[in-house]
């Protein structure tokens, strides 16, 4: 018998309120919490319990954010606040026990904040007020750290696949397109194209077999946000999946995950096993005429594999190489169908969407750059993690009240945007708004939405020398402007580095670049020379001092470093 969401909704809430009406435990397991110790912490947190005889549930939830705070332990119980304790070390775990569950007196002294506005308590402040979570506006991220990502019910009490419903039941594939198009969402992989656009793309094809692919590679050094989303809220994604289908009219979705990341693969596996268990993947969805089926697919350690036409080569079992197009993935793509190729974030945004409207999402951000940003903030910076803020806010706002500034109390010098190939910006440029073509116009991308800081102990040719040698290693090697563009420009970066360059070196660079640009295959070699162009451009005297005066003003080439080997020519 076809599923009944009524049903399925009533069921997630009693299951919400008997969580609710005992203590409850969540403990952020993403992969920042592990690597902090978060599975100690369960495992004292547990034994704290049994020693007690106390009943209380502890669920493993994703990452609310505040990574610099892990392990993260969010503990509720009926009658005290919930508040969210940080750093937690297995011996603080059996004294939060003590204090919080027991004599029922949150153990202020290790809160990071209290989440219910509610119950503030003397001497406990809001977590909302913290620098970094103050003016968030969360829409994918919005269930992150608060649900179990491995119940689906957690999920279902919280609006989740209201939206599919809403669309199944009272809107046309069509309607469900023009409201994505209305929101002014664009891709939020990298190249920003309007995704209304894209989807109307594939669904003009009369071809019974579609496909929609989800994009997850990412191997930006510095991003972590869509495996972030997989990891804490993985049927936002799904959800955001199936809903492409209805509106494109595909029958089948990939979530291609870089192979490795254990903590997005399982979550996500079993948020597809659960969906088809309700009823919410398979045939006839919800009791409609509509089907749909998903699986997760693995590439190898390759950067080049989240290139869209190369994601497509992997999924089909061959070597991660782009396609020469035309024909784009539309009109032919995996296997040989039409296909739509999305980032794990844009469709995280569309079960909201469709849910309030597209004019709700427009009405967030600013010109063409619509909704918010989710970003990943690493390096220099006093408070570092993911957070979810409107575009159109400055970079300074974010570096310097939501990141706390220097961590090191110096000055800022570098940021580094968008993935390696997205170029660096100066600490004294930071008043640039977070905005795709404000950012485009300065030489940079907000791309992934990494973002890494450097205070002035960090030397910019040394930092580029690094960008170019990930580019050069993660180069595929099918076009040869590519392949050997990369390394002359690696060649040419480490002389400077060995205060070895000429003066003719920094023209030899922008040469080799523009051929790069013009003759490479995809946006790997395209953009290769984004790294060198940007960092010349605010930091040309760096460049001058290292090739005329033989000289590294930080004294970082002086020290030594490892050079990609395997990938040389010789």
């Amino acid at each position: 018998m076809p599923p009944n969401f009524a049903e399925l909704k009533s069921a997630a809430q009693q299951r919400q309120q008997e969580l609710s009406s005992k203590p409850w435990i969540r403990v952020g397991t993403a992969l920042c919490g592990k690597a902090a110790g978060a599975d100690a912490v369960i495992a004292a947190l547990k034994s704290e319990l049994q020693k007690r005889h106390m009943q209380a549930t502890i669920s493993e939830v994703g990452c609310l954010g505040p990574c610099f705070a892990e392990p993260l332990v969010d503990v509720s119980a009926p009658n005290t606040p919930r508040v969210v304790y940080h750093n937690v070390t297995p011996e603080m775990a059996c004294h939060i026990v003590q204090s919080h569950l027991v004599h029922h007196k949150p153990a202020a002294d290790l809160a990071l904040g209290v989440v219910d506005a509610g119950g503030v308590m003397p001497g406990l402040a809001k977590l909302a007020d913290h620098p970094m979570m103050k003016g968030q506006v969360r829409i994918a991220l919005r269930n992150a750290g608060h649900v179990d990502p491995m119940d689906i019910y957690q999920y279902i009490a919280n609006d989740g696949y209201a939206a599919l419903h809403k669309a199944l039941t009272s809107m046309t594939a069509e309607q469900v397109r023009e409201q994505v198009t209305k929101s002014g969402l664009r891709g939020r992989g990298g190249a920003a194209f309007p995704t209304g656009t894209k989807w109307n793309f594939l669904a003009v094809s009369k071809q019974p077999v579609k496909y929609v692919l989800v994009n997850c590679e990412e191997g930006d050094p510095g991003a972590f946000n869509d495996k972030g989303i997989l990891e804490s809220d993985p049927h936002s994604l799904l959800e955001g999946l199936i809903l492409s289908g209805y509106a494109t009219g595909a029958i089948k979705g990939y979530v291609f995950i870089r192979h490795g990341h254990e903590g997005p693969i399982d979550r996500t596996w079993k948020a597809i096993d659960q969906a088809y268990e309700l009823g919410l993947l398979g045939k006839n969805i919800l009791g409609s005429n509509f089907g749909f089926d998903a699986e997760v697919a693995l590439t190898g350690d390759s950067y080049v594999a989240g290139e869209e036409t190369a994601l497509m080569e992997a999924i089909e079992g061959k070597r991660s190489m782009p396609r020469y197009r035309p024909p784009f993935p539309a009109q032919v793509g995996l296997f040989g169908k039409p296909s739509n190729i999305n980032n794990v974030k844009t469709l995280s945004y569309v079960p909201q969407i469709i849910l309030k409207g597209g004019d709700w999402f427009a009405s967030i951000g600013q010109d063409k750059s619509k909704g918010t940003a989710i970003l990943c903030l690493s390096g220099d910076l006093k408070y570092t993690g993911l957070m979810e803020v409107p575009l159109g806010v400055t970079m300074r706002h974010v570096i310097e009240n939501m990141a706390g500034g220097s961590r090191s109390g110096k000055r800022i010098k570098v940021l580094q945007t968008g993935g390696p190939l997205g170029g660096v910006l100066s600490g004294d440029g930071m008043d640039i708004a977070l905005d795709f073509e404000v950012m485009a116009k300065a030489g940079a991308i907000l791309g992934s939405g990494g973002i890494i800081a450097a205070d002035e102990s960090t030397c910019v040719v040394d930092l580029t020398r690094n960008l170019v040698a990930f580019c050069q290693y993660e180069s595929c090697g099918k076009c040869f402007p590519c392949r050997t563009g990369m390394s002359h420009l690696l060649e040419v970066l480490e002389r400077i580095c060995r205060f070895e360059g000429t003066a003719q070196d920094l023209e030899l660079m922008r040469s080799v670049g523009q051929s790069m640009q013009a003759g490479s295959l995809c946006g790997h070699g395209q953009l290769g020379f984004n790294p060198v162009s940007s960092a010349l451009k605010f930091f040309g005297s760096e460049f001058d001092q290292h090739l005329r005066d033989k000289v590294c003003p930080t004294g970082r080439c002086n020290e030594p470093w490892n050079p990609p080997v395997k990938t040389r020519r010789y």
